[in-house]
């Protein structure tokens, strides 16, 4: 008889493996995505989102907004990611 897991002990099953995972990417010199988030008004967001486009990258690396979300007291919290093109 097998035991099917809860979802949160599933999930979190996962996260570990995602986890290790990136770790033995990072230690082996395979960075697999570049991420940042910042937390700033909408117009410095823009901005910031702005830059990371503008910024010249590897040829083999896209980059993209990854969230963007108004934090309702006129701050907005964005995340961009540089990632390795398909």
């Amino acid at each position: 008889m097998t035991l099917t897991p809860f979802p949160r002990q599933l999930a979190g099953r996962l996260a570990a493996r995602r986890d290790i995972v990136e770790r033995q990417k990072d230690a082996a010199g395979i960075l697999s995505a570049w991420r940042e988030t910042y937390i700033m008004s909408r117009k410095q967001a823009r901005s910031k989102a702005r830059e990371w486009m503008e910024r010249p990258g590897r040829s083999a690396y896209v980059t993209e907004v990854e969230s963007w979300r108004d934090l309702g007291d006129g701050r907005i919290e964005c995340t961009v990611r540089r990632m390795p093109a398909d």
